[in-house]
């Protein structure tokens, strides 16, 4: 049974998350790792979850092993979050990633062992950030899994992960075929994330016929078809499913990459369209939206800089 729990990144789902878990593992049994200025400043600043302060543990992990280790950075942010994780990782350890797109387990797995990362994604969560404080109304689900042909006895780590999620009272499903899960949610953030960002609209400006819910559905379409020569089947009916999705959420909310880009982050663009490319390239596939995408969310990026 897991009693600890350790999150690098204290974003949103971060927040979100640690919320769930110290009101079942007590304030022993969740911390954040940090180190250095950005310790002492979580520590100084605290942290707000729904309005309520939420007095969690900050660690430099000295003297530590992680039972389950959560990434929960921005993709940018991953192989710092590795260095900084990388005393808390034992024997044992089970490792989840909460990263967008469809590379993180693999780079995850090169540095720790395929053994100790499961695949993990997250849907219909809608948690708003600013600086150290978080709204969530509706903390989604979280799909755990493995692949179908797994090599490295995972099963009985992934029903681990599952109970503790479970025992925290957040929903979870053991999640059967996990790659198509996460190909669907690519797909879905290529296309929504991106297209608010770059035509600067919430939610209701894709759920809407016009230019840019057309361009939502083209850059999905182009995610999955480079899905397909990776082996993942995404098809229309998923597209279709998935488009739905966004048109259920409210219209006056925005993609985690639009609250970046209003807040001048650098965003998530070469998670998402960058590696549209980088597998269309590799393909010999044109994927012209991702292309308008990436330079138009690459351009907001250098403007920033240069302001």
């Amino acid at each position: 049974m897991i009693e600890r729990v350790t999150i690098v990144g204290r974003g949103a789902l971060g927040i979100m998350l640690a919320d769930a878990f110290e009101r079942e593992l007590g304030p022993e049994g969740v911390c954040f790792l940090a180190d250095g200025e950005r310790l002492e400043r979580y520590r100084r600043e605290g942290t707000y979850y729904n309005g309520e302060k939420r007095d969690f543990r900050f660690s430099d992990g000295s003297g530590e092993t992680a039972q389950l280790l959560i990434f929960a950075v921005k993709a940018t942010a991953l192989e710092q979050a590795m260095d900084l994780a990388a005393p808390v990782v034992g024997e044992d350890t089970i490792i989840l990633s909460a990263l967008n797109g469809v590379e993180s387990e693999e780079i995850l797995a090169l540095r720790f062992g395929w053994e100790k990362v499961l695949y993990m994604v997250t849907q219909g969560l809608d948690p708003m950030r600013e600086d150290n404080r978080v709204l969530c109304a509706h903390r989604g689900t979280i799909h755990i899994g493995i692949p179908e042909e797994d090599y490295f006895d995972r099963s009985e780590k992934a029903d681990l992960a599952v109970e503790v999620f479970q025992r925290a009272g957040l929903a979870v499903q053991r999640e059967e075929d996990i790659l198509h899960r996460i190909w669907c949610k690519f797909m879905l953030n290529v296309g929504v994330n991106q297209v608010c960002t770059a035509m600067d609209v919430p939610f209701g400006g894709v759920q809407q016929p016009g230019p840019a819910r057309e361009a939502m559905i083209a850059a999905m379409n182009e995610a999955r078809k480079v899905g397909a020569c990776q082996g993942v089947l995404v098809t229309q009916k998923d597209l279709q499913e998935y488009v739905a999705l966004v048109d259920a959420v409210a219209p006056e909310g925005m993609p985690s990459m639009r609250q970046d880009a209003l807040a001048h982050r650098k965003t998530e663009v070469e998670t998402f369209a960058g590696q549209v490319l980088d597998m269309a390239e590799r393909y010999g596939m044109q994927v012209p939206v991702n292309r308008k995408l990436y330079d138009t969310i690459r351009a907001m990026e250098d403007s920033w800089e240069n302001s």
